[in-house]
């Protein structure tokens, strides 16, 4: 955790630095902006961690209004940042072929350009939440079930009241038969969030609500976000399966391998837990991260997994795409 933290400001801060000097030479900016913009960027860089220190101290309007302007800016940076980079990288090359130089701040305004259209229309895509339709046929099951899965809901700072009940809302119209969640349910101070867990508890379902542990849920503290998670109606499948004779489905869910790291062994393998599933039984894993074990292939019919956010805010993901192979959708 300790490498984690000093790469990510390294890289941070040096994308701020990089930043601040593409800044100044495509607007002339005099010492004093300069310099004001360089206070601003050290603050933009610590946000991460002054986010997190504010929400323990029970600042939370701090700490919100931090995260609101962090993660923003965040967004905006690392797109900004990889197109000017993108950009150098051509202006070499157009030189190298025409001996012409194009000027920096036109891959500095087209670079801002293309990273404030870009954030601009992922804020869309987040606010305006789509409902993903499915069917999959299978001669396992005894008759047709309906599963709403949700991942990576990250309630915390951001995610709160009114964007939940948007999700709930979406939820009780499927009049689902099972709901699942695959991980990230919570982000942050989980024991600040308690008083959410209600609005996920109200949404009914047939035969249950299932869920698993992601990275989150060990960040958060584990036993407070297991906490909210069981008083929002889910049962926790933590390498444990259940079954439900009346479909003939069986449901199994491993902890994300974060546990690991917090010293947590698990007692069973995730292939030995699905090899100890009623035979003949339609399999459902519920699994954080969209990685399959080989161990685990032919133990079950289908996995359902989270964690990658399709990368999330460009380009990241094509790095998801690359390292999973299976980022978003069906495969």
């Amino acid at each position: 955790m300790v490498l984690f933290v000093l790469v990510f400001f390294s890289l941070y801060g040096g994308m701020h630095l990089y930043a601040l000097w593409r800044t100044k030479s495509a607007l002339q900016l005099s010492p004093l902006l300069t310099a004001t913009m360089g206070a601003f960027m050290v603050l933009m860089t610590l946000a991460p961690l002054l986010i997190r220190l504010s929400e323990k101290k029970g600042l939370d309007t701090v700490a919100i209004s931090l995260a609101w302007v962090g993660y923003t800016w965040m967004a905006v940076l690392f797109v900004f940042v990889f197109f000017c980079l993108s950009g150098d990288v051509l202006r070499v090359l157009i030189f190298l072929f025409t001996k012409e130089m194009v000027p920096l701040r036109y891959i500095f305004f087209i670079s801002l350009g293309i990273s404030l259209a870009l954030n601009a229309y992922g804020l869309f895509e987040a606010v305006n939440i789509k409902t993903e339709r499915i069917t999959i046929s299978s001669p396992g099951l005894k008759k047709p079930v309906k599963i709403v899965q949700i991942s990576d809901l990250h309630i915390g700072l951001i995610v709160r009241t009114s964007r939940l009940q948007r999700v709930a809302e979406l939820i009780k119209k499927e009049a689902s038969d099972i709901l699942v969640s695959t991980g990230d349910l919570v982000d942050g101070q989980a024991d600040r969030v308690n008083g959410l867990s209600e609005i996920l508890k109200d949404i009914p379902t047939v035969y249950g609500k299932f869920a698993v542990t992601g990275n989150h849920e060990f960040y958060a503290g584990l036993e407070e976000a297991l906490e909210f998670t069981r008083k929002a109606g889910f049962q926790v499948l933590r390498n444990r399966f259940l079954y439900i004779k009346d479909l003939n489905l069986t449901i199994a869910g491993v902890d994300d391998p974060t546990a690991l790291g917090y010293g947590l062994k698990t007692e069973v393998s995730e292939a030995d837990l699905l090899r100890s599933v009623p035979q003949g039984s339609f399999v459902l894993l519920l699994k954080h991260r969209p990685l399959v074990d080989r161990a685990s292939v032919g133990l079950f019919d289908l996995q359902l997994s989270g964690h990658t956010h399709k990368g999330q805010i460009f380009p990241f993901s094509i790095f998801t795409a690359l390292f999973y192979g299976q980022d978003s959708g069906m495969k």
